[in-house]
């Protein structure tokens, strides 16, 4: 198996040593921002052998050859991205054939222990459904292709196969699969996930920053579960966690039309001075001077600023008959715009909003 030091490959680890298997495992240095997984990896091998479990592991080194590579993951001219896991940004966090790349050479030692020690192999790796939107490598047909090819370009491929227990699961499946393991192996989860990292962008101490989007999609997990994740973050946990939420319902509003709770939002009664602009691409869109306060439970505004070209939509959703309101930088929903006796109101979403202060701006 592939084992990253992540706590996806990590739970997978988990899984395999409770079904009885013998494990070999290969991590990789391929130039990463975030080799601190490679550490921990090597931890919680130690934590598996004091504990009883024998698990080989051998680290293979492609950073030379995926030096030349682009992506925000091994360049050190790209910035890595922050927000939700699935937004359009995080697809420079793509790191370009590396999974056919890994899984090549899996194959290569896998066909190998086959041969030598007679013996039919698995190859188990830990994608699953929630990097499939990022990831085109690793996507269900991805795998069904490269083990046809793979099985094609070798003699002997019928001793090995490819295994892909949570394909169609998440991170909170994993973890879920992973509690059940630890107390099958008498292990201690958080010792073991205390040695993982998730984080893309981790401080020079290795502390997870909890802004990328796999560190977001990653707290959102053990928030599911009901538990406080074990590994070291910049900041407190309940700090984190409110960042992944945010992280959370700004994706679902902006990317997928939704609407946050009436009366919830950050701006729905703020009337500081400065300008409102768009969360995501932070194109300007309203003045304070344009604000007022309707009631409704949302922030309003009576008028765009000149240059926002707020474009508007017929919506019919919901059996009603409505403007939509979105952004014209990232064409991101904002909310909707009414019009009344008094006068024009837009109703936008506090959490499509990030307000810049100051008495410039507000003019």
């Amino acid at each position: 198996m592939a084992l990253s030091g992540g706590m996806d490959s990590t739970g997978l680890l988990l899984r395999l040593l409770a079904d009885g298997y013998k494990v070999s495992c290969i991590s990789y240095n391929y130039g990463q921002k975030h080799i601190i997984e490679l550490e921990r990896a090597n931890s919680n091998i130690q934590y598996l052998r004091d504990s009883g479990y024998d698990v080989e592991h051998r680290v293979v080194d492609l950073s030379s050859a995926m030096s030349i590579f682009h992506s925000a993951l091994i360049s050190d001219d790209m910035v890595i991205p922050e927000g939700h896991y699935e937004e359009e940004q995080m697809k420079a966090t793509v790191v370009p054939n590396r999974n056919a790349i890994f899984s090549s050479i899996l194959y290569g030692y896998a066909l190998s222990v086959a041969l030598s020690e007679d013996c039919d192999v698995v190859i188990a790796l830990g994608v699953h459904s929630g990097d499939h939107a990022i990831y085109p490598d690793c996507r269900p047909e991805f795998y069904a292709s490269i083990a046809e090819s793979f099985a094609s370009g070798n003699w002997d491929s019928e001793k090995v196969s490819f295994h892909l227990p949570y394909i169609d699961g998440d991170k909170e499946v994993i973890l879920r699969d992973a509690l059940d393991a630890c107390s099958k192996l008498n292990l201690d989860f958080d010792t073991v996930f205390a040695n993982t990292n998730t984080s893309y962008n981790p401080d020079s101490q290795g502390r997870s920053s909890g802004t990328s989007g796999a560190d977001i999609e990653r707290i959102l997990a053990f928030h599911a579960i009901g538990r406080v994740d074990p590994v070291e973050y910049i900041a407190s946990w309940p700090e984190v966690l409110q960042g992944a939420l945010k992280a959370q319902l700004r994706f679902h509003v902006m990317k997928e039309n939704g609407t946050e709770r009436p009366f919830t939002g950050e701006y729905d009664k703020h009337f500081e001075t400065g300008v409102y602009n768009c969360a995501d691409c932070g194109r300007e869109l309203f003045h304070s001077n344009s604000k007022f306060d309707s009631g409704c439970g949302w922030p309003a505004f009576s008028q765009e600023v000149s240059g926002a070209e707020i474009q508007q939509k017929a919506d019919h959703s919901h059996g009603m008959v409505r403007i939509e309101v979105r952004c014209s930088g990232c064409d991101s929903h904002l909310g909707h715009l009414f019009h009344e006796a008094r006068g024009p109101r837009y109703c936008i979403n506090s959490i499509c909003l990030e307000f810049e202060e100051g008495e410039k701006n507000g003019q």
